[in-house]
């Protein structure tokens, strides 16, 4: 069972449900462990070129693939869902014109006042599609059985490439249950490979053992937990794995999320929204400096107003 190098089946990953071709391409990051953000229109006012049931997949760089509104819509968009991402929880965004728009209200939506569109006003759902935590574990006993289960019901990602390959550079946690096959080379691979979270299910004695038999430095010796787990008395394999999985969860939720840097933001001089930084985004320099617009309309009006060198 040691050379499945990838995800097993059981693994949780979370793929949302879009429709065309944004589907093919969900699961496609989805599988390659790329964090996105699933925008979908929920309510959508007349003139908004926007209908209820567009969607679109927002990238870690700003990209969007999709459809949700107009350029000056795409713009809030993006700039919302990238912190969506970033926080790491679902949004209601709403998207009015500067104004006399009425909207029905929406308790606990996120409202962005957006003086440059020409009219309407959108309801957006932001979801961050974020991968599932991945645990390597080695063996095939009991306790190592019983930690599959455990991350299954948690919705965690299982891998079992050790000792055969090296773990993925994805991994979270490594869980060296072999009790005595592989349990070696595994612990070799997992500290080469700088596994921040490095669990050996073993006695005492047989742990002081086998870690000097690697040859070890302290530092690396510092880096197994050995005996695995929280101390919690556990004698059956199912405890020993409630007390590894326990712990690992106490990992996860100390470590950051594995999100892309979030692209730079600056300000529109001439409407005031805040304005994702990339390279089509509308862009002059002037002789205060260089701006970055929403729209080619707010470049133009710049540029009219005679600031503008290039």
């Amino acid at each position: 069972m040691g050379g499945d190098a990838g995800p097993t089946d059981s693994a949780d990953l979370k793929v949302v449900v879009m429709t065309g071709k944004l589907s093919a391409r969900a699961l496609e990051l989805t599988e390659r462990r790329v964090p996105f953000v699933h925008a979908r229109v929920v309510r959508a006012q007349a003139p908004a070129s926007a209908h209820p049931g567009d969607e679109a997949i927002v990238h870690g760089d700003g990209t969007i693939d999709g459809f949700v509104g107009g350029q000056c819509a795409e713009g809030s968009v993006r700039t919302a869902a990238l912190g969506a991402l970033h926080d790491g929880g679902p949004l209601l965004l709403r998207v009015l014109p500067q104004g006399d728009a009425e909207f029905p209200e929406t308790p606990g939506a996120r409202v962005v006042i957006n003086p440059c569109l020409s009219g309407g006003a959108l309801e957006i759902f932001l979801e961050p599609v974020l991968p599932p935590p991945l645990i390597e574990i080695v063996g095939t006993t009991p306790v190592a059985e019983a930690c599959v289960a455990f991350a299954a019901q948690l919705g965690y990602a299982t891998a079992r490439s050790l000792p055969e390959g090296p773990p993925s550079e994805h991994t979270t946690a490594v869980i060296v249950a072999g009790q005595g096959r592989g349990d070696a080379e595994s612990l070799r691979a997992a500290l080469d490979a700088g596994v921040g979270h490095i669990a050996l299910v073993a006695s005492h004695r047989r742990a002081a053992a086998l870690l000097d038999e690697l040859g070890l430095t302290e530092a690396e010796r510092a880096r197994v937990q050995a005996p695995a787990g929280l101390d919690i008395g556990a004698r059956t394999p199912p405890e020993i794995a409630l007390s590894i999985l326990a712990d690992v969860v106490r990992v996860v939720h100390a470590a950051k999320a594995p999100v892309p840097e979030r692209p730079s933001q600056v300000v529109d001089p001439v409407c005031g929204m805040t304005v994702t930084v990339r390279p089509e985004t509308p862009h002059l320099a002037t002789g205060e400096g260089e701006f970055w617009f929403c729209g080619t309309g707010c470049r133009d009006r710049w540029s009219a107003s005679g600031r503008a060198t290039g």
